[in-house]
């Protein structure tokens, strides 16, 4: 075990959810071992709060923090700290950066390039498909797609990223070991593989209310741009867009149907100034150079050839929309084929990334 973390995790464990008490301690002590032994009414005479000062000078807060450094061992979870040299250059650059992060994963993903991509949690199927598109499209040139894991237009974009063969990473708002939502524990597996589930919350942490607005400047501060696809007037999304404008990240959003109240918060970003994204190359546009150059120097990967239709794949395909979703009923009728049949040949159509299928056993052409 590393000692030299120990104060870390327990100094993150103290003063979660108080940002101020966590920056006067880091503007204060020069070593984080000297806030341990400050005591009460030296550290509340700081500014720091009096319940996290008497949580700080508790004797037993270190061993508790070994004893979660033990579980984490234990678990094969690693954790990076705010002074260590791996720690993202540019989460440390935020107002509020996390002093810990416990890593499941490849922790080398964490060092980008990435794009934020956020939105609603009951996306149409406009927005699950470019949510797809775009995570796809920007994780096969390099990018690692960064989101929150939630419902919706968070899960589509990791899965566009995975799909696409590339690197993402989910920030939670719980314990790495109590995955939220539950049905997307096989999804956090799988970006783990290649990329990393993170969180500055300690084991066993639910997965509570109040941990998903702060969670949301990780994913903001972690890349060097934010794209907003589908958000309601006072979706959680646009608190993500905010804090990203005030750490000078470029803020971007996907355009939407005027008539729709999930593009209320979109189009607004787009009024008061966000940059239109209607494909990856909008995105790339926006990053800073020279990796917005980087990024746009791999458009030759457009003209690669399709992958090969085989039997019933370009009949099927032909009849699922990209506009909408259609149900696996629905095309049974259109091409009189059996359910069964169907469902092996739309199965071919996702593996070669022409199809995604949605809830329901509903179909749509990936854009």
């Amino acid at each position: 075990m590393d000692d030299r973390r120990v104060p870390w995790v327990a100094l993150n464990a103290a003063v979660y959810g108080h940002p101020r008490s966590a920056r006067i301690v880091l503007r204060t002590f020069a070593e984080v071992e000297e806030v341990f032994a400050a005591g009460p009414e030296g550290l509340a005479g700081l500014g720091i709060r009096e319940d996290v000062a008497r949580r700080l000078a508790d004797p037993g807060v270190l061993g508790e923090a070994r004893g979660e450094l033990e579980k984490l061992e234990k678990k094969a979870y690693s954790i990076m700290t705010f002074e260590d040299a791996a720690y993202p250059p540019l989460l440390r650059e935020i107002y509020d950066p996390p002093l810990v992060l416990y890593v499941s994963g490849r922790a080398e993903a964490l060092a980008g390039p990435a794009i934020g991509m956020v939105g609603a949690r009951r996306p149409t199927a406009y927005g699950r498909a470019m949510a797809r598109r775009l995570a796809g499209d920007l994780a096969s040139r390099g990018l690692v797609v960064v989101s929150g894991f939630a419902r919706g237009i968070d899960t589509c974009a990791h899965a566009g990223a995975l799909e696409a063969g590339g690197r993402t990473v989910a920030v939670l708002g719980s314990g790495l070991d109590d995955i939220y939502p539950p049905e997307n524990r096989s999804l956090a597996e799988k970006v783990g593989e290649t990329g990393a589930v993170v969180t500055e919350l300690p084991l066993g942490t639910a997965p509570l209310g109040f941990h998903f607005p702060l969670r949301n400047r990780i994913i903001a501060g972690l890349g060097t741009g934010l794209v907003v696809v589908e958000a309601s007037r006072h979706s959680g999304s646009l608190i993500t867009a905010r804090l990203a404008l005030e750490e000078n990240r470029e803020v971007m959003a996907v355009p939407g149907n005027v008539t729709s109240g999930l593009s209320e918060g979109t189009n607004g970003l787009i009024r008061w100034g966000a940059r239109l994204v209607e494909d990856w190359e909008d995105v790339a546009e926006g990053l800073p150079a020279p990796l917005r150059d980087e990024v746009l120097a791999r458009r030759a990967s457009d003209d690669e050839p399709k992958p090969g239709l085989i039997g019933a794949e370009a009949a099927v395909l032909a009849a699922v929309p990209a506009d909408a979703e259609v149900h696996i009923d629905a095309l049974a009728e259109r091409t009189d084929l059996s359910v069964s049949e169907l469902l092996g040949t739309l199965l071919g159509l996702e593996l070669k990334g022409l199809v995604v299928q949605g809830p329901g056993k509903n179909f749509q052409r990936r854009m």
